[in-house]
């Protein structure tokens, strides 16, 4: 991966992560390891575990999907899941959470890191 995609793949979490903090969600961890590899964020949203997978891509990108959020296909929906069980195998001393869920959410950047369009799909796999 190219240092520029890894700059808007990390602008990309950082703003999503920040959105969803200012809509109330606590936010758990950031790209969370586990032994397997990491997750995006990691939050709750009210009595629910939510695992965010983000896409970010640059308005105009020459290459992928049209809307970075179709580049979640179910390949990285199946990896998230099993990275998500790892994580909480890890940490079994987390507060207790009603329900466990996985977003998806793709945000696309103009050239000065500003959002033009951001697609979160609650409960996406």
């Amino acid at each position: 991966m190219t240092r520029s995609r890894q700059r808007t793949g990390s602008l990309a979490e950082q703003l999503v992560a920040s959105r969803l903090a200012a809509a109330g969600w606590e936010i758990v961890a950031r790209n969370a390891r586990t032994r397997y590899g990491e997750l995006d964020i990691v939050a709750r949203d009210g009595d629910t575990l939510v695992f965010v997978e983000v896409k970010g891509a640059r308005a105009g990108a020459a290459f992928g999907p049209e809307r970075p959020i179709e580049s979640i296909d179910w390949r990285k929906q199946l990896r998230v899941r099993r990275l998500a069980t790892a994580w909480m195998a890890e940490r079994r001393r987390l507060p207790p959470y009603g329900r466990i869920r996985f977003d998806a959410v793709g945000v696309t950047l103009d050239r000065a890191g500003r959002i033009v369009a951001l697609d979160h799909i609650e409960g996406a796999f």
